[in-house]
């Protein structure tokens, strides 16, 4: 089914089936995104600079003065720079969480619009090889997928193809959920929890960077960029979807 045919059946399905807001549940018509309202996509929280360079989230009020960043200062990151497209507050989390909860697959179209939209992001992600943060195969078989591997095929997805998706990790620990765990906890809960995947080659004068879903304190990326570093990864950056 060529393009022009696959939009003519997708608007056909939306009369007879029409789209529903995964944050306010109200109808979906017109405006950019296909799972989201007008009133709920105006809401949305785009990041644009200026932003923190290690974990994207924006300066406003007092961290614009200071250009210091309350999410990260402690972290020592093993990586360079990250980079995030959205806030995860309101209509931004109901997408993420349609994805990781809901087996929502149906907004990674929206997820991948939102990346173009980001200023900046696709220019950050060209050229670079993506790995995906892994899940424990035991999470991996409950969920049915990797999310943070489906975001990163939206990233390359977002620059035409101009990136590459490698899964050069795995997860040897299957870890607790970190979501209520300080950032000291965190980090020790993800101890050794990561290796580099049987067969993955890394190439010195390649730039690589991680992806996952979320970065709230960066322990997770960090744990995974520590591996990377440890293979011979010289050029090592992070990205998510949202901040939050």
């Amino acid at each position: 089914m060529n393009a022009t045919m696959q939009e003519l059946w997708r608007d056909t399905l939306d009369v007879v089936f029409p789209r529903s807001c995964v944050h306010c549940g109200g109808l979906v018509e017109g405006g950019g995104l296909r799972h989201l309202c007008v009133t709920c996509e105006r809401t949305l929280h785009v990041v644009a600079a200026p932003h923190c360079t290690t974990c994207g989230h924006p300066f406003y009020g007092e961290m614009l003065a200071n250009r210091l960043c309350e999410h990260c200062e402690a972290l020592v990151p093993e990586f360079g720079e990250g980079k995030t497209a959205i806030l995860l507050k309101g209509p931004g989390r109901a997408l993420i969480h349609a994805l990781k909860y809901h087996h929502g697959l149906h907004v990674l179209e929206d997820i991948a619009e939102l990346m173009r939209r980001a200023p900046g992001y696709a220019d950050y992600l060209r050229g670079a090889v993506l790995v995906p943060v892994p899940l424990h195969p035991r999470k991996l078989r409950k969920r049915g997928y990797n999310q943070s591997l489906l975001l990163a095929e939206c990233a390359a997805q977002a620059v035409g193809g101009q990136a590459r998706v490698e899964d050069l990790l795995r997860r040897v620990i299957d870890t607790v959920s970190q979501t209520h765990f300080d950032r000291a906890t965190r980090q020790q809960n993800l101890k050794n929890a990561f290796a580099l995947a049987p067969g993955a080659a890394i190439t010195p004068g390649q730039r690589y960077i991680l992806v996952d879903d979320v970065f709230t304190t960066g322990s997770t990326l960090n744990a995974c960029a520590a591996i990377l570093r440890r293979a011979g990864c010289l050029s090592l950056d992070v990205v998510t979807f949202g901040h939050g």
